[in-house]
């Protein structure tokens, strides 16, 4: 990797580090120069404009969320051992100051018609799709009960960590993770065979 490429890598980390904090929307080529003691001009030759550095710290970030959440989910056993991996690398995501970027990207741009929605909307379908393939593997697997639905399951985990980013990040709730740890037990529990 050239040094041109670590540069861009390490702004487009302190990039998604203030879009956590102001949004994407917030998220300038200004903010990020005085940010990263770079011109606005050098910064400008990477990206472009702004809908252009959205889209590379969303695509960025999900490249980090892989590293760090879904790679180490997929090298544990499938079915339950697989989620529970998964969530708990998840929740570990989320703890960073300001939450998990594509929660709040799907927010910010849940109507905003554009390149920036399409690419959250992609990645959000991404990982429902990979939490509904893990609960298949585990039907498939006998883990899980034949009658199991993974698209409900799915709906059902996914709602269990958006309920998270709310009470950890909004409300400030202590009993967050012990909560989230329950809801997901008790949908694990209701289709464990």
């Amino acid at each position: 990797m050239g040094k041109g490429e670590e540069t861009r890598l390490a702004v487009l980390d302190e990039a998604a580090s203030v879009a956590r904090g102001v949004g994407l929307g917030g998220l300038t080529i200004g903010t990020l120069a005085e940010r990263t003691a770079l011109s606005k001009s050098g910064l400008f030759g990477h990206f472009k404009s702004k809908e252009s550095l959205q889209l590379q710290v969303l695509q960025h970030a999900r490249a980090r969320f892989v590293d760090l959440v879904v790679r180490p989910a997929i090298g544990a056993p499938r079915g339950e051992p697989r989620l529970r991996v998964l969530f708990d690398g998840w929740l570990r995501w989320e703890a960073v100051p300001g939450g998990c970027l594509f929660v709040t990207a799907g927010a910010e741009f849940h109507h905003q018609p554009g390149a920036v929605r399409d690419e959250v909307v992609r990645g959000e379908r991404d990982m429902i799709d990979m939490i509904a393939t893990m609960f298949r593997a585990g039907v498939a697997d006998g883990a899980f009960r034949q009658d199991t639905d993974p698209e409900q399951c799915a709906y059902e985990f996914n709602g269990i960590l958006l309920a998270f980013h709310s009470a950890f990040h909004l409300l400030e709730d202590e009993r967050a993770e012990p909560r989230a740890r329950r809801a997901l037990d008790s949908l694990l529990d209701r289709v464990r065979n």
